[in-house]
């Protein structure tokens, strides 16, 4: 996928998991650490050391000496970018009567290949459409 619109062009949907994850536990964890991240996500730390090291060479995150994660611009944007994505579907998906559970599993398949222009279309059209 092709996509000019993304803040990256070379990042899949399991990077866009770990940017994601990164950005939520970021908002109620003081540090991030590997083990937070497979904690939340019920993978095996081996596999986030794994996809960390990734994120890293790819200059997403910052890794300090310590263990602990953080987001570099770039990350933060793609982390944003998705997060604001499921946010937004999940919730429009609820207030068309799809319940909790079900908006909110769509909605983290719909982030990772929606594309940001049909995105903004979506938001533009429920902006419109709100009573």
């Amino acid at each position: 996928m092709s996509e000019v619109n993304r803040p990256t062009m070379n990042i899949n949907e399991s990077a866009e998991n770990y940017l994601e994850t990164i950005l939520i536990l970021s908002k109620r964890l003081p540090v991030v650490r590997s083990v937070d991240i497979a904690n939340e996500l019920g993978f095996k730390k081996p596999s986030v050391s794994i996809a960390m090291k990734n994120l890293r060479l790819k200059e997403h995150i910052r890794v300090t000496d310590a263990g602990f994660i953080y987001l570099t611009e770039s990350g933060k944007a793609i982390a944003e970018s998705v997060y604001e994505k499921h946010e937004f579907l999940s919730g429009w998906l609820q207030s068309i009567g799809v319940c909790e559970e079900t908006a909110t599993e769509d909605a983290c398949k719909i982030e990772h290949v929606i594309s940001q222009t049909s995105f903004q279309a979506i938001k533009e059209y429920v902006s419109r459409h709100q009573s």
